[in-house]
C-alpha cells in the first residue's frame, strides 16, 4: 500500500513565518547576547531581557525546538553550538546582521508580496519612488544597518572562498559592490601576500574604513569610491561580484559582466557567487526565494543559474567559467580572461 498522504510538508510551510519571527525577535531582543555570558533559568533570563511572563517560556522552548538554544536537567537555558557560532553579537562569526535587517525592513516587505507579483515592482523603500541605495544613504543608521547585513550574508561564503581558489597564483583583488568590507578583511586574513580593495559607494566608506580597522588591516585593505554603473572598473588580478549581480536586470547584468571582462589582464579571473539557483530549476530553494527577494527589493533583480552565468560569462569574451560549490546555499561561477 502507498504511504498516505498528509498535509505536514504545507502546513508546515504556511506556518514558516511563525519560527522565522521567533529567530528573528530572538536576535532583536537580544537573547543570544544575554546567553553568551552562560546559562540562565526561565525567570531571570525572562527578567534580563525585560519579557513579560505569559509567554516567554513558550518562546524560549519554541528556540530550544529549533536547534538554537538548549535546555539542561534543572531548566536553565543556554545558547546552541549553531548560535553560539553565529549569533552572539561580539563573535568574529557573527551573521546576526543580516538577521536584524530582515526583521526591520524585510519581514514587513514581504508581507506584500502577492502585490508585487502581480505588479512587477518592488515592495520595499523604492514604492514611493527612487532609488534604493540613494534612499538608505541619506539615513547613516539605516545605510550601515544595511551593509552590516551584507556582512552577515557574506561573512561564511568569504570564509570559503578564500579556500576556494588559488590565491597564492595572483596579487592583487577587488571586491565589487563591497559593502563594509567583509571579503576583502577575510582574505587579506587567509592571504598574507594579497593586495586589497573594495569598491563601493562614496557614503559606504567612513563604514567599511572603521570595518577594516577593526581588524587591523587598514594598511593592507583600501577603499575605491564609485559608482559600478556610471564608471570604468578599476583593474586588478580577480575581481569579485559577490552578492550583488542579482540585483539587476539582464542588460545591467552584461554592461557589468562587460565591465569586468575589460578591466581585467589576460589569465585574470572574475568571480560571481550568488545563491545560485539549480540548472533544473527545481530544487534550489535558497536561490529560488532570493530571486522573489529581489522582487521585494529591486526593479528589475533576479537570481540565475550556474549555467546562465557561464553562458553570459562567454558571451562577453571569457575564454573558461565553471561553477565552484562554496558554503551553505552559496556557489560561485568563476570566468577566466
Amino acid at each position: 500500500m502507498s504511504q498516505a498522504v498528509t498535509y505536514d510538508r504545507i502546513m508546515q510551510t504556511a506556518t514558516g513565518f511563525w519560527s522565522a519571527k521567533v529567530l528573528l525577535s530572538a536576535v532583536e531582543i537580544g537573547v543570544f547576547a544575554e546567553l553568551a555570558g552562560g546559562s540562565l533559568d526561565t525567570e531571570n533570563l525572562r527578567r534580563r531581557l525585560g519579557l513579560h511572563e505569559r509567554s516567554a517560556r513558550d518562546f524560549f522552548d519554541a528556540l530550544v525546538a529549533q536547534g538554537l538554544l538548549h535546555k539542561d536537567e534543572i531548566g536553565r537555558y543556554g545558547n546552541s553550538e549553531e548560535a553560539a557560532k553565529f549569533l552572539d553579537p561580539t563573535g568574529q562569526s557573527y551573521i546576526g546582521g543580516l538577521i536584524e535587517m530582515m526583521n526591520a525592513r524585510l519581514y514587513g516587505f514581504w508581507g506584500s508580496l502577492t502585490e508585487g507579483l502581480r505588479s512587477g515592482e518592488p515592495q520595499n523603500e523604492m514604492k514611493s519612488g527612487g532609488d534604493l541605495f540613494a534612499i538608505l544613504s541619506t539615513d547613516p543608521p539605516r545605510f550601515e544597518n544595511f551593509l552590516r547585513a551584507m556582512t552577515g550574508l557574506s561573512r561564511p561564503v568569504a570564509e570559503s572562498l578564500a579556500r576556494a581558489f588559488p590565491w597564492e597564483k595572483v596579487h592583487s583583488v577587488i571586491d565589487i559592490g563591497s559593502a563594509q568590507g567583509c571579503v576583502p578583511v577575510q582574505l587579506a586574513l587567509a592571504h598574507r601576500h594579497l593586495a586589497l580593495s573594495g569598491l563601493d559607494l562614496p557614503a559606504a566608506e567612513p563604514i567599511f574604513r572603521r570595518f577594516v580597522a577593526q581588524h587591523g588591516l587598514s594598511e593592507r585593505v583600501n577603499f575605491i569610491p564609485g559608482d559600478i554603473l556610471a564608471d570604468q572598473l578599476p583593474s586588478a588580478d580577480v575581481l569579485i561580484m559577490g552578492h550583488m549581480l542579482h540585483g539587476w536586470d539582464l542588460p545591467i547584468k552584461m554592461k557589468l559582466l562587460e565591465k569586468a571582462y575589460a578591466a581585467l589582464p589576460p589569465g585574470g579571473s572574475l568571480i560571481v557567487y550568488e545563491m545560485l539557483i539549480d540548472d533544473e530549476r527545481s530544487t534550489h530553494l535558497p536561490g529560488l526565494l532570493m530571486s522573489l527577494n529581489m522582487l521585494i527589493e529591486t526593479r528589475g533583480g533576479f537570481d540565475f543559474t550556474g549555467a546562465d552565468c557561464r553562458g553570459w560569462m562567454r558571451e562577453v569574451g571569457f575564454s573558461s567559467a565553471r561553477t565552484v560549490r562554496l558554503t551553505g546555499p552559496n556557489s560561485a561561477v568563476i570566468g577566466t580572461k
